[in-house]
Parts: structure tokens; C-alpha cells; sequence
């Protein structure tokens, strides 16, 4: 999930081929590569792999394969949080209408016979990656938050369980800071709500502008409480992700002549990092970082703790 929403649609799709004979593959490839990145997967296992990492935007799948076939791959993708809202597109040498019913009924959104015809493959792409795009929009729109233009916290929930389930996967440190903005009350109380809110404008602005991959995520967890989500991220490079996002607002330097921690704005941040297992809970790391945000707050504020 990206730290910021736009209305803006992509020009080029990802395109995911799965077919075992590798014939196949160059004949779909030469017909899309001018207009879309092309990845390729020769077996079941593969395609599930590249399908989790690499989030492709749609997957033209053939249904006879050995080892593991179409209909069982499709099934699975389906299955997974991480890939279910991929489209897929059977495409195949079988024609029994028995078999196209069976690939719609376990998820796939269309069915096109082989030999193709590049025009229609072309056209059936097109057609799903447009719906694809618009329904990517509706979802970004309903998770975003109002005010600061980044993640809300349903936007978090639903990245932080991915995340989890991600970083379990491949056994990669998942990184979590809690960030409270130091004294919000006693700024609105002096400053009035209407620069309270343009102040959370631009601090949501420095953490879309602080983290750069799109596998991270900032979000507004709640009133002045906010949270970003790194993934694949060890305690040491999350901690260069802190101390850049407290030296980003002392550039900014918002006035906040109340607080009695410094005359300008100022966050407490609460920082954890493990590696998902199966012995934990995946509240363990919200936890840990609440806990390490309190001792931020309780500790003089405008500081980040570890959890």
C-alpha cells in the first residue's frame, strides 16, 4: 500500500504468465511486452511465490500443468489475503463449458481458448486491468484518511496483517513505530483546532515524504497518533527511519510555544522490530510498540524508544 493516495491510474500493468511450456509463454509475452511488464512462471509453486512478492496487477494462468494444475493454483491465490484480489484469466486449450464454469466458479473473472488470438488477448487485458485500476481507486479512497491524505487506521489493520503474514513467509524483520505528536492538546487549546488540523496535514506530509518504498506504510492511527509500518525492516535501519522523521520536524520547526518540551512541534515514537513466527501473536509487535511509545512519553518526550 503506498503512504499517499492518488486518483492517478497506471499506464502499464504487471502481467503474470503461468503456463508450463515455455512456447507458450514467448507468444503471450510477445503480444503484451510492448504495453505491460511481463513476468513468467513455468510451475504452480512459482507463480503462488511471484504472485505474493511481487503483486502483479493480473495473472493469464493455463489450466493443464503438471504437479500442480490451474484450477488448484487458482484455488490457492484465492485463498490468500496477500492474493486473493488478483484477477485471473484462464487461459487454455480446454473448451468444455464444464471446464470454463469451473474456473469462474473458483474466482477467475474470464476463460480464453487456445490458439489465442492476440487481439482478443489484448482487448480481455485491457478490459480487466481498467476494471482492476478502478477498483484499486474505490479502495484507496476508503482508506484514506480524510484530513492527512495518507492511511487510515482500517488502511493499517488490513496492511499490518499482510505485512505479518509476509514477513512470516519469507522470515524478514517486520519494523512498527507508534509516533504521538508531543502536547497536541495544549496546541489546539492555544493555537484553535483549524491549525491543529493544517498541523496534521503537514506531519502526515513528512512521513509520506520520510519513507520511501512502497511496501511501507504511514497512517493516522488515531487523533494525533499516527503509525508507519516497515516492512522487511530491521531495529537498526527503522531506527535511521526515526531519527529522520525527528530531524525532518525540527526543519519544519512548527511553532508550539505551550509545549514544555520545545518551542516547536515535536513526537514521541515508539519503536519495535521481530521476525514473525508462528509462536506469536500478531498483536505481539503492536504491543511492543505501545509499550516502547509509553516510555517515550514518560521519558521527556521528543525521543524514540525501542520495544
Amino acid at each position: 500500500m503506498p503512504t499517499s493516495f492518488s486518483t492517478d491510474l497506471p499506464l502499464r500493468g504487471r502481467i503474470l504468465i503461468v503456463d508450463d511450456m515455455m512456447e507458450n509463454v514467448l507468444v503471450l509475452n510477445n503480444i503484451l511486452k510492448e504495453q505491460h511488464e511481463v513476468l513468467f512462471a513455468l510451475k504452480g509453486d512459482k507463480a503462488i511465490e511471484l504472485a505474493q512478492t511481487r503483486a502483479p496487477d493480473l495473472i493469464l494462468l493455463d489450466a493443464v500443468m503438471p504437479e500442480m494444475d490451474g484450477y488448484t493454483v487458482c484455488t490457492k491465490l484465492k485463498h490468500d489475503p496477500l492474493t486473493a484480489d488478483i484477477p485471473i484469466i484462464f487461459i487454455t486449450a480446454l473448451t468444455d463449458v464444464q471446464d470454463e464454469t469451473r474456473a469462474l466458479d473458483i474466482g477467475a473473472v474470464d476463460f480464453i481458448s487456445k490458439p489465442v488470438n492476440p487481439s482478443i488477448v489484448q482487448a480481455r487485458v485491457r478490459t480487466h486491468l481498467t476494471l482492476k485500476r478502478q477498483t484499486d481507486l474505490l479502495r484507496r479512497l476508503t482508506l484514506s484518511d480524510g484530513l492527512t491524505g495518507i492511511g487510515n487506521r482500517r488502511c493499517f489493520d488490513e496492511q499490518y496483517q499482510r505485512e505479518w503474514r509476509r514477513c512470516q513467509r519469507n522470515q524478514r524483520s517486520l519494523s512498527l513505530m507508534l509516533i504521538d505528536v508531543d502536547h497536541f492538546k495544549l496546541y489546539n487549546d492555544h493555537y484553535g483546532h483549524q491549525a491543529g488540523d493544517e498541523a496534521l496535514q503537514r506531519f502526515g506530509d513528512l512521513l509520506s515524504q520520510t519513507i520511501q518504498r512502497s511496501s511501507d506504510l504511514a497512517a493516522r492511527y488515531g487523533g494525533e497518533e499516527f503509525a508507519v509500518l516497515l516492512s522487511e525492516t530491521d531495529t537498526e535501519h527503522a531506527m535511521v527511519v526515526a531519527a529522520k522523521i525527528h530531524q525532518a520536524l525540527a526543519e519544519i520547526a512548527i511553532p508550539h510555544h505551550t509545549s514544555p518540551t520545545a518551542p516547536m512541534i515535536t513526537a514521541s515514537i515508539g519503536l519495535a522490530s521481530l521476525v514473525p513466527d508462528g509462536g506469536l501473536a500478531p498483536d505481539s509487535l503492536l504491543e511492543r510498540a505501545d509499550q516502547a511509545l509509553y516510555r517515550a512519553k514518560h521519558s521527556g518526550r521528543n525521543r524514540t524508544e525501542i520495544g
